[in-house]
């Protein structure tokens, strides 16, 4: 229900305009919240590949009509199969009655079609292109960001949705940092990075070659290749695939350098690694070279998987990414109120959010480590856990909506 007299209407700016951000303004629009979203780039940047998402989050995607489109773009997800790097198959994971436990399917599409159908729904005026954030104060109604532009705007509320090097975020730390002279020591340490990843989307391929594009249920194949190599190929709608290479980062030194060269998602830079895993086979037939032949040029990109659970959500009227929810339950635009809402919205999300970077880092070992270590937990995963105990934790995990 839309904002009615007995709440404040919050001027509320956003900014980042990748999928975060975008499903933030739609939250925001149908409460009635007024919003802008400031986005760096000039245009959308129609990168990335496979993307999944499951009970947890359709049930949003249905109160907001567009659960038909996203089944649309999509094939439903029943499990993966893992292989070593002779294609021999060393054990799945399998879901197969995910929708009767949970409700809902498993589906999987090419990540740029949901950043589509999401734009769609962002009216065009609100969203300001070529708006990079240079610094924000704070000011007698709120905050304001100042543009490399020079433009500068003002809020009662601003939400960081911009990334892992949010400038956002790094700007709430100078603001603590100036008002009580600390600044959150654990969340200015450097993020893990265990994973360099280079992805593309294919364009429509040839179903007699690879008959396995005609199957209505997706096949998701990680081969767990070299000693730093493991490599995925996915089937989606429209007779493509979704590809991604995973290059392991030993430490931290290595992390900066590679951090460095791959500052951003883009195509820039994919060639050395294209020539290191052109040759390698692929479970469905031919090489990895074939699928990445058939993606185009400026559809590849390379991204440094980086991993971190921040400390600190929020700092007087900032928050990062933030709840549609608890600013419709707000009394005044306080900063009493502010927080109230804020620290309602972390402890609301927290526990949840250590879950999923838990279970992220165990499904990384599993599907794409390569220490020893990593190698026992993959065997002890795919041959000792009960298919009934998997279930049971597919279960758990889906009831938190």
């Amino acid at each position: 229900m839309p904002y009615s007299h007995k709440h404040p209407n919050p001027r509320v700016i956003v900014v980042g305009a990748g999928i975060g951000g975008l499903m933030m303004g739609l939250l925001l629009g149908k409460a009635g919240i007024t919003y802008q979203i400031f986005e760096r780039s000039s245009n959308v940047k129609a990168l990335g590949a496979l993307m999944s998402i499951n009970a947890n989050i359709l049930p949003v995607f249905e109160q907001l009509g567009l659960l038909e489109e996203v089944q649309n773009i999509s094939l439903r997800n029943h499990g993966s199969s893992l292989f070593n790097r002779n294609m021999k198959e060393i054990g799945k994971v399998t879901i197969p009655n995910y929708q009767e436990l949970t409700g809902y399917d498993f589906l999987v599409f090419s990540r740029p079609e949901l950043y589509d159908i999401l734009l769609r729904q962002i009216p065009k005026d609100r969203i300001s292109f070529n708006k990079r954030i240079l610094s924000m104060r704070k000011s007698a109604g709120g905050t304001r960001i100042y543009c490399s532009d020079n433009s500068i705007y003002e809020g009662d509320i601003v939400i960081g949705a911009d990334g892992a090097y949010s400038s956002v975020r790094q700007n709430m730390h100078k603001m603590m940092k100036a008002d009580e002279g600390v600044a959150p020591v654990q969340d200015v340490k450097d993020m893990a990075v265990p994973y360099m990843c280079m992805v593309g989307t294919t364009g429509p391929m040839d179903t007699v070659k690879y008959p396995q594009l005609l199957d209505p249920l997706n096949h998701l194949h990680h081969v767990v290749g070299t000693d730093i190599h493991s490599w995925t190929v996915i089937t989606i709608p429209k007779n493509r695939f979704c590809w991604s290479v995973m290059v392991q980062v030993k430490n931290q030194a290595e992390a900066k350098e590679q951090r460095f060269r791959n500052s951003e998602w883009g195509p820039e830079a994919n060639n050395s690694l294209i020539d290191e895993v052109k040759d390698f086979p692929i479970t469905f037939g031919g090489t990895l070279g074939d699928v990445i032949e058939a993606t185009p040029k400026d559809r590849i990109s390379k991204v440094m998987l980086e991993e971190k659970l921040f400390e600190t959500w929020h700092y007087r009227n900032v928050v990062l990414i933030g709840d549609a929810n608890c600013l419709y339950d707000l009394k005044d635009l306080s900063p009493e109120s502010l927080t109230a809402a804020f620290e309602d919205y972390k402890s609301q999300r927290y526990k949840e959010a250590k879950k999923q970077v838990a279970y992220s880092k165990l499904n990384a070992r599993v599907s794409s480590g390569q220490t020893f270590v990593e190698k026992i937990v993959r065997h002890l995963v795919l041959n000792f856990i009960p298919t009934s105990v998997k279930a049971r934790q597919f279960s758990k995990a889906a009831a938190y909506r």
